[in-house]
């Protein structure tokens, strides 16, 4: 940490920020990551890829009182984690993110703050990451948490999926794969940052790689690991190639220094086209998972109170998503068969 500061205030003394609008330590927080990053995915044993990125400290110093209980014996492992003051009737089913390789400390940190910044109890689910375990286990692990939540009494009127990074990918792919088995629907399902394509999809995919913590070729090593030795294609494990009109309604955030951010905005067009009800805002400063930062950041905490209001009225039966208005960051909104509109 100590050398990326010093070579981040030297080079911005020179040549000032990536980013106008970012802080030093806002700079140097997302250089360290992707520093870390970088040096994890390089290991040749993941186990100990794992261990390292496990070890690395916390974004901020917010403290989130949660209980955390594990699924009972027999069910799917995972874990539940819920504040103080949960609001009533509202479940959460959180899927991580890390690639579908990790799932690091920080992801655990990420859970809790949800549960307790969206005022609900969450279930966490341990799903299989690869590459041990490629595609179809992920979705195989989620479908699976989903029937669990069911048999636990969950209205699905009141559960909302929620995924980051990876977690978002599969939170889209889950929708699919609840339709194709019957199952209901969720009240909403919620995409940060969301990985929409496993190939390599637009600008952004590189040319935002001096800005973001997760890099362009990362994502493609995702990929490869995500389909494993299997011949499945990059259509059939990327969300914007499927078909989501009937779906449950869908809001994503993205960041606009991130490199995933033109594959989420082609996504959020082509379910729109398709008759889905989208909704994408977009910071155009911030980087991946920029949610992370939680109430410490302006744009984060803009973007909680966003997730705050989208899930408030997308779990009503008395609004049903009618409350849910565009808002400056909102770039992209329709509403069931409605045209695309940009705001």
């Amino acid at each position: 940490m100590i050398l990326v500061s010093l070579r981040t205030i030297l080079r911005r003394s020179l040549f000032g920020p990536l980013a106008p609008r970012w802080p030093l330590d806002f700079e140097i927080g997302n250089l360290f990551w992707r520093g870390q990053f970088n040096r994890a995915i390089a290991m040749a044993d993941m186990a100990e890829a794992r261990l390292y990125f496990d070890s690395l400290q916390t974004l901020t110093d917010e403290k989130y009182d949660v209980t955390c209980t594990p699924s009972p014996s027999g069910a799917l492992k995972g874990n539940w984690i819920a504040p103080c003051e949960p609001r009533p009737k509202l479940t959460l089913l959180y899927l991580h993110g890390g690639g579908y390789a990790f799932h690091a400390a920080i992801s655990h940190r990420f859970a809790e703050m949800l549960a307790v910044l969206l005022g609900a109890r969450l279930f966490a689910p341990d799903y299989r990451l690869t590459p041990e375990h490629p595609h179809p286990a992920q979705l195989q692990d989620a479908l699976a948490a989903y029937r669990y939540l069911l048999t636990e009494g969950v209205d699905p009127k009141h559960l909302i999926i929620i995924g980051d990074s990876a977690g978002g990918h599969l939170t889209l792919m889950t929708l699919v794969g609840l339709r194709d088995a019957g199952l209901p629907q969720p009240a909403l399902a919620v995409g940060l940052c969301a990985w929409t394509d496993i190939g390599e999809r637009g600008k952004s995919f590189y040319a935002n790689d001096r800005y973001d913590l997760v890099q362009g070729y990362m994502a493609v090593r995702f990929g490869e690991w995500l389909v494993g030795r299997k011949s499945y294609s990059r259509e059939g494990l990327s969300p914007i190639h499927q078909r989501y009109a009937g779906l449950a309604p869908i809001y994503l955030q993205g960041g606009g220094r991130e490199v995933l951010i033109d594959m989420i905005r082609d996504f959020a067009r082509t379910v729109a086209e398709q008759g889905c009800v989208v909704t994408l805002d977009v910071w155009p400063d911030m980087t991946h998972d920029f949610q992370a930062h939680g109430l410490t950041r302006p744009d984060s905490a803009e973007a909680i109170e966003r997730l705050k209001q989208a899930i408030a009225s997308y779990a009503s039966a008395k609004t049903n998503g009618a409350a849910f208005g565009p808002c400056s960051r909102t770039e992209i909104r329709s509403l069931s068969a409605a045209p695309v509109r940009d705001v």
